[in-house]
């Protein structure tokens, strides 16, 4: 005797063996012994032999028609054998028995299993549906194959290129439009990106970097929520300072600014003026959750995605000519030794004289123009030979605090390469579209104007964080354990030293227009202004707040996806530089193996004929080709520029190389700021 039987969705037959009330011994054609529940048993018969009957059930399965065996079903439960002999005839085979049930097994949309060959029907508007959908699917596979094709031909089609973004970097691979991009893969062998280039999907490479970091961070685009700015309620009493500011003259966002008081006194009265959106925007008001979504400011070359709208940075910004609220550092300096003899924090109105721009200083206010009274250019404007003693003195300042940091950070600090100006000709600050000619100047590290921004802003950002700590307040900060290999910054809520700059702590608050770190750190250093000792009360934030380590962890994030984004489209800009000026060799500086980096150019990349070469040897270059998608360009060594002598005495800079991993779409950064203090000092980016 013979058994029909269902195991694990499938029907199988075999020769009984044994037979007990619960199950049965089953061996199968193949010669496997099986043990069959009596649960699972749908049919017994003499013949034809198993294979037969399951070849002669799939055959006649498909001579069913399913409408048909709808129509003749009941409308209660019923067994598979009962419909075959109401479809068939009252003496259906046994064939057209095992017929029927496969038939209504495959057909679940038509009729409902409902336990051991036994099933129900359908309702007809459930059978509508299910049609409907098994269509549609059907046109989905018609349609997903059609592009695969056209994909593999090198065409894309619109639908594809409309997902290319969501494709790419945010895909729903439920979606026909990536399965299409898949399957075109494997046909093709080629990868996803190189695929869809070939097809032409991307129509302008700065486009793709832009739209896929839109993607990644701004998914709701750029655009603010209509705001409006709260205005600044307390009476401040205003400041016998006149400040000024230094900064780029693409900076809109002015949020710290500089005085000096009492030169040729003995004691001098330096202001550290930071703009005060604090004494304003509130924690959780509409302003503040559009801060606190975007975290900071995003600059690039030519333009800049802005934390605040414009209308509401205007309010509080430092203009020149206006009496700014602001939350000012005092501090009080022998004149001759340069020791701080005291510090004072307050709230109040400070005049801002001047605006003054480093890209149309820089030339002018140089260290002989600084340390010789005597020197002097053609070209000096009267309001900057006004504050010529004033810079002089912030110059002599920046210098001693610099080094006395130094001798706490064990080490001089080391600006060996120059910072880049990038500027998009005619683009006046719109969004570029990536075909702007493209202009890059070099300005050295550590110039005079960047040295006084710097020293100030990292005395204020520490003194503050001191007096938080001290106070019980909490802040957001920034601290390095030590400058040992791999150990990075970190962001935290306890006042720890920053051994990279040589502080005790360090508390970002000098660009609460621009980071939203320094904003909470503004609340938080008003209450310590306000009230003093017993500011640990009465601050928003409180100590071991969740809040605060939350804001910590997503500005954490936002932070390095901006920059990160910030230098891979710098390298655009830089490979574009490279094309539109014919450039095909460079010299660059080894700096690892098989690894240059360009003496002119902000430019990393990987070369051929480098191998045995040392760190820092010179070499001549020859650049491959260009490709503006994934960022990506190779080099051949021609030839070695100096002699072995040379680099054994100077080759090793001692520097960095965070941007070591210049690659493919992103280049990988390392966050460390060990080695470069300017990073932590709020000056405007010369990109931006």
């Amino acid at each position: 005797m013979f058994l029909l039987f269902e195991e694990a969705g499938k029907f199988m037959a075999g020769r009984v063996l044994s037979e007990a009330d619960a199950s049965a011994q089953v061996e199968l054609d193949s010669g496997k012994r099986v043990k069959v529940k009596s649960a699972n048993i749908l049919l017994k018969f003499e013949k034809p032999a198993p294979a037969a009957l399951l070849a002669a059930a799939q055959v006649v399965s498909q001579s069913i028609e399913l409408e048909l065996a709808w129509e003749f079903s009941p409308e209660d439960e019923f067994g598979f054998a009962d419909l075959a002999r109401d479809y068939f005839s009252d003496k259906a085979t046994l064939e057209q028995q095992a017929g029927m049930l496969v038939r209504l097994f495959e057909s679940p949309h038509y009729f409902r299993r409902a336990g051991k060959g036994r099933f129900k029907k359908a309702p007809a508007e459930i059978i509508a549906l299910a049609l409907a959908a098994i269509e549609k699917k059907k046109q989905i596979a018609l349609q997903t194959q059609a592009w695969v094709e056209e994909l593999s031909r090198g065409e894309c089609p619109q639908a594809i290129r409309e997902q290319l973004y969501k494709i790419l970097f945010k895909p729903d691979k439920n979606a026909a439009e990536y399965k299409a991009v898949v399957e075109a893969s494997r046909a093709t062998r080629l990868g996803p990106l190189e695929l869809l280039i070939k097809a032409g999907a991307i129509d302008s490479p700065y486009q793709f970097h832009w739209r896929r970091f839109l993607l990644e961070n701004f998914p709701k685009g750029t655009g603010f929520p209509k705001l409006d700015a709260p205005l600044i309620k307390d009476e401040l009493p205003l400041s016998s300072a006149r400040a000024f500011s230094i900064d780029d003259s693409a900076t809109t966002e002015i949020d710290d600014a500089l005085s000096v008081q009492g030169l040729g006194t003995g004691t001098v009265l330096l202001g550290i003026h930071i703009a005060a959106p604090g004494l304003a925007i509130q924690p959780g008001s509409p302003v503040d959750l559009v801060g606190r979504n975007r975290l900071s400011t995003v600059y690039m070359p030519g333009y800049k995605v802005t934390m605040l709208p414009d209308e509401v940075v205007q309010n509080y910004t430092l203009m020149e000519g206006r009496d700014c609220p602001a939350v000012s550092l005092y501090v009080t300096l022998d004149e001759a030794t340069l020791e701080i003899q005291s510090t004072e924090t307050k709230l109040e109105r400070v005049h801002i004289a001047a605006n003054l721009r480093h890209d149309q200083l820089d030339a002018i206010v140089t260290l002989d123009w600084l340390e010789n009274p005597e020197f002097s250019h053609d070209i000096d404007p009267q309001p900057l030979l006004d504050k010529r003693d004033q810079l002089s003195f912030l110059h002599r300042l920046a210098k001693d605090l610099k080094a006395k940091r130094e001798v706490v950070r064990g080490k001089p600090e080391n600006f060996n390469r120059p910072d880049y100006n990038f500027k998009l000709v005619g683009n006046d600050g719109a969004e570029p579209q990536g075909h702007e000619q493209v202009q890059i100047s070099v300005r050295e590290r550590g110039a005079p104007l960047d040295l006084i921004v710097s020293e100030a802003m990292i005395l204020a950002n520490s003194t503050w964080g001191n007096w938080m700590a001290e106070l019980g307040v909490p802040g957001i900060y920034r601290s390095q354990a030590s400058m040992l290999p791999g150990v990075k910054v970190r962001m935290g809520t306890r006042a720890l030293p920053h051994a990279g700059l040589g502080v005790k702590s360090y508390a970002w608050s000098s660009s609460p227009l621009r980071r939203y770190t320094d904003l909470v750190n503004q609340w938080q250093i008003i209450a310590c202004a306000r009230h003093g000792k017993t500011a640990a009360l009465v601050a928003p934030f409180k100590p071991k707040d969740a809040d605060l380590f939350s804001i910590i962890s997503s500005f954490d994030g936002a932070y390095f996806a901006y920059n990160d984004y910030q230098r891979a489209i710098e390298r655009f800009w830089t490979l574009k530089f490279v094309q539109q000026n014919n450039i095909s060799e460079i010299t660059a500086t080894v700096f690892k193996e098989n690894m240059v980096r360009a003496d002119d150019l902000p430019l990393v990349l990987p070369v051929t004929g480098a191998n045995g070469l040392p760190r820092g040897a010179r070499v001549l270059i020859k650049l491959g080709d260009i490709d503006e998608v994934t960022l990506d360009i190779h080099g051949t060594v021609i030839e070695r520029l100096d002699t072995p002598e040379m680099t054994d005495a100077e080759g090793d800079s001692g520097e960095d190389d965070e941007d070591a991993g210049a690659g493919p779409i992103a280049i990988a950064v390392d966050m460390s700021e060990g080695e470069a203090p300017a990073v932590e000092a709020p000056v405007e980016p010369t990109s931006s």
